[in-house]
């Protein structure tokens, strides 16, 4: 028990290191990039700042939100929405997106790439401007007309995926060509370490028998006993 203990703990100390996901570099990595700091604008004086193209990056609760700055105060982003599914409405569309309408639009695998003004993007965060180029050094990025021009030829619905087309993906196919997202990279790292992990495989039998005792010895729980520690066994 306290060798799964140990397991979990361990697991949900790394997640909590990199904020959910969030791709970051240590100060000696930063250093030997010849990195420096990010460059950070409040979004009050952000429209004085920014150019026509430029990436923003806008930290969350749990994961980094992106965009591509339009000019005259306008961002462009991809954001979970159900609401392109159920209606034409185009006024009712435009409205801010709720937090229902983003779990919907998540669980729906639709989105929108959508225009909003700069404050409803960043919602009273800082910005982060093109610090994504540094991570993007082997792919120069376009010129910011260029840049901007793709973000608004993509605006509308758009099928989406939490891992595989996301806000991320949208900003890097604007500015490089290129549709990657290391949040994505991150938490297949993570994921993998788990599965690595052969202490994975003594907790996942732990539970299972938990499982069988609970709810009996059946097909239902015997089967997911056996194949799960099985499958990260092979895996690992």
């Amino acid at each position: 028990m306290l060798y799964s203990l140990t397991f979990l703990v361990e697991k949900l100390s790394l997640l909590s290191n990199f904020k959910l996901f969030e791709f970051k570099w240590t100060d000696g990595k930063r250093k030997e990039a010849g990195c420096t700091e990010r460059t950070t604008y409040s979004h009050i004086v952000a429209p004085l700042s920014l150019h026509r193209g430029d990436l923003l990056e806008v930290p969350r609760t749990l994961f980094t939100h992106f965009g591509i700055y339009l000019g005259d105060n306008k961002v462009a982003h991809l954001i979970p929405d159900i609401m392109p599914v159920l209606t034409n409405d185009k006024m009712i569309i435009k409205k801010v997106i709720t937090n229902k309408r983003l779990i919907m639009g998540c669980l729906y695998k639709c989105a929108t790439v959508r225009v909003d003004t700069l404050d409803d993007f960043v919602y009273g965060s800082n910005i982060l401007v093109n610090h994504m180029d540094r991570k993007f050094k082997a792919q120069q990025p376009f010129p910011n007309e260029e840049v901007a021009e793709r973000a608004e030829q993509l605006v509308g619905a758009i099928p989406y995926s939490l891992l595989w087309n996301n806000c991320e993906h949208f900003v890097t196919y604007c500015r490089y060509g290129s549709a990657k997202s290391q949040q994505t990279e991150m938490f297949c790292e993570c994921l993998k370490s788990i599965i690595r992990d052969q202490r994975s495989v003594f907790l996942s039998v732990l539970l299972g028998i938990i499982y069988i005792i609970c709810f009996g010895l059946a097909p239902s729980t015997t089967l997911p006993t056996i194949l799960i520690p099985f499958t990260l066994w092979m895996a690992g």
